[in-house]
């Protein structure tokens, strides 16, 4: 009874005070119940296994471009901050990149004689190097501009998204074929090209937060701006680069989802993004306030709302409701991250 109880209080204890704990136990929760979901209805162990497996690649596979701007919006919530024009600027960014690789007649590269893997590496640059320049005069809105950064990113967000809809409207870019291998690149006969892009840019982001001295002024910057400046840390410049970082990651997976579906829906592409970004990072652990977040809680909270969505469909749950489960999560992730920080 003694042991018994001891472990309950352990739990408790865990569950509260360590963000990592509790994101991971709900992380094995929702995969049970996935599982249970997906059913035992097989001919044979193999045809199950098999089944589990393919189910899994497609929820990796879908949650990857999310995942992967996930990593940077954690840096930009630990440092106090928010974006919340990541979905607009991934339409922007995507839209440039089909402009310039498009077969049509108003290809640009095209018309410029460029065609081929020459042409694919330029757009992508271009893509990444816009990505970087709007996460910069986000950032400089932020900094010299002294907006908070709610009405700043509600701004870029606007003004991203209409004023490619308006260059855009009655355009349909034709992307190139071998562009989709980007993506679509079969190993082992499996299509996991954007897992491995995930997995990838997070284990980068996690040394970059735990391992660099960029990741300790960005905590310290959300921690405390003041104190922070006082010690000698540039905050300016800190969160300049924490936003011209995001900017470059929504450019990785604007590039992943053009690649992926050989179009973009200018007009819905990345809706919702940012909110469901934000989800994934608060789910993780990450505490609104600043000062404090995971890497890996990000990649767990992105597991966990990916696997959530995947077993409401088995389930039959009808889509407008599967946002109201998805508020449940955050919410009683807040209210976690506040009773941690009143114990």
């Amino acid at each position: 009874m003694g042991g018994r109880r001891g472990f309950v209080r352990w739990f408790a204890d865990s569950w509260v005070s360590r963000p990592l704990f509790s994101t991971g136990v709900v992380l094995i929760v929702m995969v049970v119940l996935q599982t249970l979901a997906l059913g035992f209805d097989f001919d044979s162990f193999g045809s199950w296994l098999s089944r589990w497996l393919v189910n899994w690649s497609n929820i990796l596979r879908n949650n990857a471009g999310i995942g992967m701007i996930s990593l940077a919006m954690t840096l930009v919530i630990i440092s106090g901050g928010i974006d919340l024009a990541v979905g607009s600027t991934l339409v922007a960014i995507g839209a440039v990149v089909m402009v310039m690789i498009d077969t049509g007649p108003k290809g640009f590269l095209l018309r410029a004689g460029v065609t081929g893997a020459p042409a694919f590496a330029i757009a992508i640059a271009a893509g990444v190097a816009f990505g970087a320049l709007l996460g910069e005069i986000t950032g400089l809105l932020v900094t010299r501009g002294k907006l908070p950064p709610f009405i700043a990113t509600l701004g870029t967000m606007k003004l991203c998204r209409s004023v490619t809809q308006h260059f855009m409207q009655g355009y349909t870019p034709q992307v190139p074929k071998p562009f989709l291998q980007i993506a679509s690149y079969p190993i082992a006969g499996q299509l996991i090209m954007p897992i491995i892009y995930w997995f990838f840019f997070a284990l980068i982001f996690y040394v970059i937060s735990k391992y660099t001295a960029f990741g300790r002024r960005v905590i310290a910057v959300g921690s405390n701006e003041r104190a922070a400046r006082l010690s000698g840390v540039n905050v300016q410049k800190v969160k300049r680069l924490v936003y011209t970082l995001t900017g470059v990651m929504v450019a990785v997976s604007a590039v992943l989802q053009v690649a992926r579906i050989g179009s973009m829906d200018i007009a819905n592409a990345g809706s919702g993004s940012e909110m469901d970004a934000i989800s994934a990072v608060i789910v993780g652990g990450t505490s609104m306030m600043g000062g404090r977040g995971f890497i890996l809680g990000t990649v767990f909270g992105t597991l966990i709302i990916g696997v959530m969505n995947n077993l409401l469909n088995l389930l039959g749950v009808p889509p407008f409701l599967r946002e109201a489960f998805k508020g449940v999560i955050v919410i009683g992730a807040v209210l976690l991250q506040k009773r941690e920080s009143a114990s």
